[in-house]
């Protein structure tokens, strides 16, 4: 590990104790919680697993259709298997895409000869999830801006998601048209990454091409979305906070996208600051009950992600005998990381 890589480690660890130290700090709010988790009807606690499981069922069928487009056949139980895999440590190395580095590189070694299609297929991943997401903000957003906006609060952290959403907006669109027009190779043949960057490229054209899979995917990938919302929404039901769907999944968006942001370690303690704020200021949920929404919900993805590791030390890749170390990874993880991006 790099010492830039353990400086981001360790100041992600400096901000997720402190956030956590801030969230959690009055005795009376913690003696407010530990009665909500009292009185709480934890019947809605399976439901809530029930349905991230189906957002982890629903990205492994995302992630297959996307290889299969690259003319990589992997059986679904390998396929499900290398996702695990990913999102057990996307859960518990730093950055978010420390999954996405492990998976694939064991990917690669299911597929050799196709190592370019190996990684745009999590690239696309990646991605399409990213569409998907900034589809269904735009929509929620869009119906319910001005009751979103309605302290200044709540607005200040709407026009951060609107800044973001722009951004990914602005930068999907130039990549469509940087690749509708092929102008990637009018770059100079000495250009850093421009045959890696030719290669996605023409992975759009393949995609569109494939436009019956690739909307599959993105139907896949709406699912997961909206199933993690539901997963949250079960929480709150637990917790007896009096929320509706329509207002709750309106606030999610808000709640994944700026939570997603490589700040702390999986989002602790910004998540529970942003619902704190968006539950209580609009939906009237007090605030004990609206941080206790965000750990416990992150808590079932973390014990829906924790078979991944398990899945991981036993996993074997195709034609190897045994099973791959982390520790044998490490050089080729640090090039893999300058391929993949963030995206849902």
């Amino acid at each position: 590990m790099t010492m830039k890589k353990v400086g981001l480690s360790l100041l992600q660890i400096i901000v997720t104790v402190l956030l956590l130290i801030w969230v959690f700090h009055d005795p009376a709010q913690r003696h407010r919680m530990a009665v909500a988790l009292r009185q709480a009807d934890y019947r809605w606690i399976p439901l809530a697993v029930v349905s991230y499981v189906i957002v982890e069922v629903a990205a492994a069928f995302r992630w297959q259709v996307l290889m299969r487009v690259q003319g990589i056949q992997l059986n679904f139980r390998r396929t499900f298997a290398l996702f695990f895999i990913g999102m057990f440590y996307n859960q518990f190395l730093p950055g978010g895409t420390g999954g996405d580095v492990i998976k694939s590189y064991l990917l690669l070694k299911e597929t050799p000869r196709n190592k370019a299609g190996a990684l745009l297929a999590v690239i696309f991943d990646r991605l399409i999830g990213l569409v998907a997401l900034v589809t269904i903000t735009g929509t929620l957003v869009l119906l319910r801006y001005r009751w979103l906006s309605k302290t200044p609060d709540t607005q200040h952290l709407l026009w951060l998601l609107l800044f973001l959403l722009g951004s990914a907006i602005l930068g999907l669109i130039t990549s469509f048209i940087i690749s509708g027009f092929n102008l990637l190779h009018l770059l100079p043949k000495r250009f850093p990454a421009r045959e890696k960057l030719i290669e996605v490229s023409e992975a759009y054209h393949l995609y569109a091409h494939h436009w019956r899979g690739t909307l599959f995917a993105f139907v896949a990938s709406v699912i997961a979305h909206l199933m993690t919302f539901t997963m949250f929404l079960c929480v709150a039901y637990a917790l007896r906070a009096g929320v509706h769907v329509v207002d709750f999944f309106a606030i999610m968006p808000i709640e994944r996208t700026i939570s997603s942001l490589p700040i702390s370690f999986g989002g602790a303690g910004w998540r529970e600051l942003i619902l704190q704020i968006m539950l209580s200021n609009l939906c009237g949920v007090p605030v004990e009950k609206a941080k206790l929404i965000g750990s416990l919900g992150f808590l079932i993805i973390l014990l829906c992600s924790l078979p991944g590791g398990i899945v991981y030390f036993l996993y074997k890749p195709s034609g190897l005998p045994h099973h791959v170390p982390l520790c044998e990874m490490e050089s080729e993880v640090a090039t893999l990381e300058h391929e993949i991006g963030r995206g849902e």
